[in-house]
């Protein structure tokens, strides 16, 4: 496993499923409540003004009846498949069972205190996630830490409609650009358990590391990168960087 060594930061992004959190809460959690609140508030929600901006950014043909949009976004959650229209109707559905408090976000226990401490340090601590930035803000907002609410240490959100595919350099290259009169690329270390996201960071010119959490798959070992992993945020302290 990695010792962390990074050289000095001013920028933190973190990924989500996987790295501050169990893949288990998304799968197991977050995607049957879309569906089931999918399946029984569609009817209700199908002709609101307020579900109109989610309906017409599904492709026409799954826009012409319940039954047509409703079998997509199933398919789409039970295959996983990471595209915008899909996310941003999952978090506008997850925002009631957030809200309600029949779930919160589970960090894994070094998360929020890592988070406190970079601030703290005068670090930013940004976001990208697949996910749609309102699913993430949702996420960040409704916590099992103390307190829960942990958005306002968060400088910045970013997903595949804002920033682009994860695995792709240019996403990368796009959010240091809007930074780039703070901090170099080499100035920002992205966090994830997916070691394709991670290549593509260090191709835009990021620290990156992979993070090997509790339900994860295993990194494979023939990839030079697992070696590097780390199993949780305490050694990434950038006062000793």
């Amino acid at each position: 496993m990695s010792t962390a060594v990074v050289s000095p930061i001013k920028v933190v992004l973190l990924d989500i499923e996987g790295t501050v959190c169990p893949i288990s809460f998304v799968k197991d959690v977050l995607f049957p409540y879309a569906l089931n609140a999918l399946t029984k508030d569609l009817d209700s929600l199908w002709d609101t003004e307020a579900f109109q901006p989610y309906k017409i950014a599904f492709p026409p043909e799954y826009q012409q009846s319940k039954e047509a949009f409703s079998a997509h976004a199933a398919d789409l959650i039970a295959r996983d498949v990471k595209i915008s229209y899909l996310k941003s109707l999952q978090g506008h559905l997850w925002k009631e069972g957030y809200q309600k408090g029949e779930f919160a976000a589970p960090l894994f226990p070094d998360v929020a205190d890592a988070i406190a401490r970079w601030k703290a340090s005068g670090l930013r601590v940004m976001i990208y996630s697949s996910g749609s930035v309102p699913a993430q803000k949702l996420f960040f907002g409704h916590t099992n830490a103390t307190p829960a609410d942990l958005t306002d240490n968060i400088s910045d959100w970013f997903d595949t409609v804002n920033a682009g595919l994860k695995n792709e350099q240019s996403s990368y290259e796009k959010i240091a650009a809007k930074y780039s009169s703070e901090a170099a690329p080499a100035e920002w270390l992205f966090l994830s358990d997916n070691l394709k996201e991670v290549e593509a960071a260090r191709a835009a010119g990021m620290q990156s590391l992979p993070v090997i959490r509790p339900g994860n798959l295993p990194l494979p070992v023939e990839n030079a990168l697992s070696a590097e992993a780390i199993i949780d945020f305490s050694s990434i302290n950038p006062t000793e960087a």
